[in-house]
Order: C-alpha cells, then structure tokens, then sequence
C-alpha cells in the first residue's frame, strides 16, 4: 500500500510494518478524532477501532469534516469509520457507538490494543481511559484543544506521568461547544443545549434547510432522517408562528420537554445503560406560586415550578421583544448574558432539561458564567494536534519512548512559532492514579465468589511468598468502603451482591502506611479464562519500582522538577534544549492567556518575565 511505501521510507520497513500490523483504539470521533481517524487511515495504520458515544448535530459539521448534512442524527463513530473506509477500502477498522466507560469495556478489552489515543473533550472520560490503560499496560497517546491552545503527549505506566499526575481544575470555567441534544450526562451538556439549540432556533437567525445541496441520491438514501429533520422545523415554525399568542410559551414548553422526550423514550437500546429521561407536565408545573419571575434569585437552586414560571415569563419577554422589532430590521435575538431575559430564559430551560435527565441543576448565576465561557473549537487546531498525535503513536509503537514529547499548540500573532515542546515528564512520586499497583482478578462465578474468599487468596499468596506488602488491609471502591479490619460485614457477601463485576475495580491499601511506602494495589476484576480457577490473580510477576514520594522541604514555589522548575513566580523555566545555546527557555502566558517561549539568559529578564506572566502552573503544564 502506498502509504506503508511511504512510512517504511521515512521511518524504516521493521516501523511501517509494525504499525500495519498495530491493533489502535481511537476514544472519540468529534473534532480531533475525525481527524486523527483521517490520518491514521492514511499513514499505514491498517487496524482501527473507533467508539464514541455522540450522535452527529448540525453545529459538528463546520469543523468535523467527515460528516455531511445527510449524517446528522447518525453515531459519530459509524459514519467516520465508513469515511476512512471509502478513503482505504482495504482498512480493518470497526465502530461502536456506546460509552468507554460501561463494563463491558474492561481490562482484558484495552489489552487487545497495542495503543490507545484519546480524542475526548470530557474530563471524567479522560480520568477512566487513563486508568483503564494503566491497568492494561497499554501505553495512551493523550490530547486536548480549547480555542487556538491544543496538547498531545504520551503516556506509559511507569516511565511517563499520567494524566492525573498534574492537578486538575475542579471546574472548568471554558468549554468546548459540544451540544448534546439526546443524552446529555453533565449541566454543561443542557446550558449548551438551551442557549445554541432552543434559543437560537427560536429568537435567532433562521438556518437554509437541512437537506439543500443534496442530490437526489442522497435525498432518497437519507428518507427517514430528513423527515424526521423537517417535522422538527415545522413544528419549530408552527411554534414562532404562535409567537403572538399567549400560547406560545405553553407550546414550547410542551413540545421539548414532553413530545421530544416521549420520542427519546421509544428509543428503547438508548436506555439500556442509561436513565431514561422524565417527561415534565406543564399543566402540574404551571400552578400559581408565590415565586415572581420578574426578580429570580440569581444564587438560588428553584424549585421546579419556579424553574417553570421563570421560563415561561422570559418566553414571552423575547417574543415580545421580537415582535416589536421595526419593519425593515432584521428579526432576530443574539444570546448575551448580560441580557436579563435571555439569560433566565437558558437557565430555566437548562435547569428543567437537566430535571428531565436527572443531572445537577445550577443557579442563574453559575449558568452566566459558563454560558459566557463556552469558546469556540477550532478546526485548525484539531487538525494540529491530530497530526501531532500520530507522529507521536509511530513513535511509541516503535519502542521510540525517549523520542516522544509533550507538545504545546498556543497560536498568537506577536509569536512566529506556534509549537512548544518539552520532554515526557517521569511520573509524580505523590500520583494517587499512577503509583498504583494494578493486578487483575479473574473469577468465575461472581454469585459465588465472596469478598471474604479473595482476602483468603490474598493471604495464601503472601504464605507462598507473593505478598503484596499491605498490612491491616482495607478495601474500597470508588468512594465505598468494602472492608477494613473494624469493618467486616461485606466478607460474607458475593462480588455479584456488591456489585463488583467483571469491568470493575477495588483499591487494596495499608491502613498503617505512615511513611507511604506500602504502594496500594488495585485489582481490575474480569472473567477467568478457564474453568478450573475460580478465582486468580494476575501480575504478581510484574513488580513496579516506584520512587518513594518525597516530602516537600518547603512551600516555595522554586521547587524543580527533572525537567523544569518554577523559576520565579509564575514562569516555567525548561532546561536547555529548547536554545541549545546554554541558555533557558521560559513559557509564560500572554495577556490574552496563550504560551509564549521566550530564550533567557540572566535574572533580571527572568524578572521582567515575571511581571507579565499569571501565578497559575497547571495552567501552563496542562493548558487543555
């Protein structure tokens, strides 16, 4: 194939066949993922796997350019899978459109890869995919973009940090535009919703209709989904038709909170791994209460009738509102969130989705700060990173490790590189995912295996020599606590009545562990491979070294790393390298909040450096 011809010219024959025969799980088919689908199709990976969860939506198509109007409402996954497929039509790649974070993907499942890249825009998804490959020993290309600021990076259990080993914010003040209008699982997903799908349909700029520019092939292909496509801007029409009536906010309320959801729910396979979503009653929610739409406690979580009043009120302000435009003007509203009316009317209709799907609801006041903040992705940057991302797969594929680095995208005019490297950071001594031990426990029947049988096991391995170094064990998972030596009441109990089944995790740690040398173990529990065993641990030949973890002498931030240090307050300062002239290289961050690399080589620019650079590292560190 001509491109393996090319790879093994570049890269030498042993790589390019080495990559055609890789067996890769790409996690994500959206903005970075068609991308690195594309490329990955075209640079000698002959053996894919693509999974993502989404169904395609009209605001994906100006930046993920293997969908067409005809796939909306499609998987992700199916219709980029069948895109690379037609690009190299002698490609094993399969797709599944399911989320990675469901049993069935267990450890056993992420060790038939020999390299996982992560195209996902979730955090928690992030979390799990990176653990998931720990536990399997499969090494995960991971990445990011937010705006013009993208990342790719390797990660190999034991040799590289993770990516947990750098503290993440508790909550993200920017958001990627992602609108999840069928399972939405977070608050974001409805905020997004409210204010570029409902708002916009109604108050905003009419879009062309969904299937100009199809031919007749297309049109007679995608029957179903184009009408489905058209009933929905009929009644959306039929709906700004009533915009002068005192219905108006009864009939919106009505068709997506009730008619839409009863159509969600006929889906039957969505909900198989899902909560199903509630259908809200207007006549239940619109009774008279003292609460008074024109004054909404900005800081206060309402109840859901108040959620309903406030809705309804800001409905009819904004038709009336439009209605008033004068003749000759154009008739339509623009989402700011500094304009009382449509900030209520996103937060109602934000709060009453997120009842629906049983999601955290939020104040009017949080949703105006994270409604203000959702930047937009950009296609440019997905197409950088995702090329970023592939050099850096050949690279691990071929044992090339000590190659691979962490890359930086930050585009600004007043720089003219827009590409900032440093090597693989080691793993964080104080890790809490990645200074584990991870081992698998396979069982047979988990209805007849109890807790109290696998500490038994655990016990006879430490007689026979295999101790796992853990004194006064206790055991959770998650955040629930199983067993400990005060607490005994689960021992009796099988894995199954406590819901620890194949695809799951317990964490093993030392209650007496003072000095933190006792490496906690974690079990990635999965089928037995054989009937004889009922119950068997794997990895006690594998013995990780792990660097104890150092306490800090002190809380100046001049503390340095094996490869950079906090130089003065808020510079990163590199180690040469990135000169190679014997002087350091600094990434500060802009006024406009973007990296910049700047060579220095005494410390009075270091302190002018200083002045104009923030005091936040894991900003800089992990940008996205």
């Amino acid at each position: 194939m001509r491109s393996t011809t090319q790879l093994a010219q570049i890269f030498g024959d042993k790589v390019a066949a080495k990559v055609a025969s890789a067996r890769v799980l790409v996690v994500g088919a959206g903005g970075i993922g068609c991308e690195l689908l594309k490329n990955l199709s075209m640079s000698g990976f002959q053996h894919i796997n693509a999974i993502d969860l989404d169904t395609i939506d009209l605001s994906n198509l100006n930046r993920q350019f293997l969908f067409q109007r005809k796939h909306i409402k499609r998987p992700k996954a199916q219709v980029a899978v069948q895109a690379i497929t037609n690009f190299n039509p002698g490609l094993d790649a399969v797709a599944q459109q399911a989320n990675i974070k469901e049993s069935v993907y267990d450890v056993d499942w992420f060790s038939g890869f020999d390299l996982v890249l992560n195209a996902l825009d979730n955090l928690d998804a992030r979390r799990h995919v990176n653990k998931m490959c720990l536990a399997a020993n499969v090494p995960l290309v991971e990445s990011g973009t937010a705006g013009y600021l993208g990342q790719a990076t390797v990660i190999s259990g034991g040799e590289t940090e993770c990516f947990e080993c750098q503290p993440k914010a508790a909550e993200r003040r920017t958001y990627p535009v992602c609108t999840i209008r069928s399972t939405p699982s977070a608050p974001i997903h409805c905020i997004v919703w409210a204010k570029d799908y409902l708002f916009a349909q109604l108050f905003g700029e009419q879009v062309n209709s969904q299937d100009e520019g199809m031919d007749a092939q297309e049109k007679a292909e995608n029957m179903e989904e184009l009408q489905q496509l058209r009933e929905e801007s009929q009644a959306l029409a039929r709906l700004a038709e009533a915009m002068s009536t005192g219905d108006f906010a009864r009939l919106v309320f009505e068709k997506v909170f009730y008619e839409d959801t009863a159509r969600l729910l006929s889906m039957k396979d969505m909900w198989t791994n899902r909560r199903p979503p509630t259908q809200l009653s207007f006549k239940k929610l619109s009774q008279k209460t003292k609460f008074d739409p024109r004054h909404p406690d900005d800081h206060a979580i309402l109840a859901l009738e108040d959620w309903c009043a406030l809705f309804v009120h800001s409905a009819e302000q904004l038709a009336q509102r439009l209605m008033q435009t004068p003749q000759g003007e154009p008739r339509f509203l623009v989402f700011d969130k500094d304009d009382p009316d449509a900030l209520n009317f996103v937060a109602a209709t934000a709060n009453l989705r997120s009842f629906a799907f049983g999601i955290e609801q939020k104040s009017i006041f949080a949703i105006k700060a994270m409604a203000g903040n959702i930047i937009p992705a950009i296609a440019t940057t997905n197409a950088i990173v995702a090329g970023m991302m592939v050099t850096q797969a050949i690279m691990a594929l071929s044992g090339r490790l000590s190659d691979c680095h962490t890359a930086y995208v930050s585009y600004s005019s007043k720089r003219s590189r827009c590409i900032v490297r440093e090597p693989l950071a080691k793993p964080n001594p104080q890790c809490p995912v990645c200074r584990r031990r991870y081992l698998t426990l396979r069982i047979n029947e988990s209805n007849q295996v109890t807790l109290g049988d696998v500490l038994k096991h655990i016990g006879k391995l430490a007689e026979s020599g295999q101790d796992l170094n853990l004194n006064d064990l206790s055991v959770v998972e998650g955040n629930r606590m199983l067993y400990d030596p005060d607490f005994e009441d689960n021992l009796s109990k099988t894995l199954e009545s406590l819901d620890l089944v194949p695809g799951k995790m317990i964490t093993l740690t030392s209650e007496d562990d003072d000095d933190g040398t006792n490496v906690p173990v974690i079990l990635s529990i999965a089928k037995a491979r054989s009937q004889t065993d009922p119950l068997q641990i794997e990895g006690l030949d594998k013995i990780p070294e792990f660097a104890p973890p150092v306490k800090p002498e002190s809380t100046d931030e001049n503390a340095a790393s094996d490869h950079y240090q906090m130089d003065t307050a808020g510079v990163i300062v590199l180690d040469d390298g990135e000169g190679g002239d014997g002087s350091n290289s600094a990434i500060v961050l802009d006024d406009d909040g973007v990296c910049e690399v700047e060579h220095i080589s005494d410390e009075l620019n270091k302190r002018k450096l200083a002045e104009t650079a923030t005091n936040d590292e894991a900003s800089k560190r992990r940008a996205v």
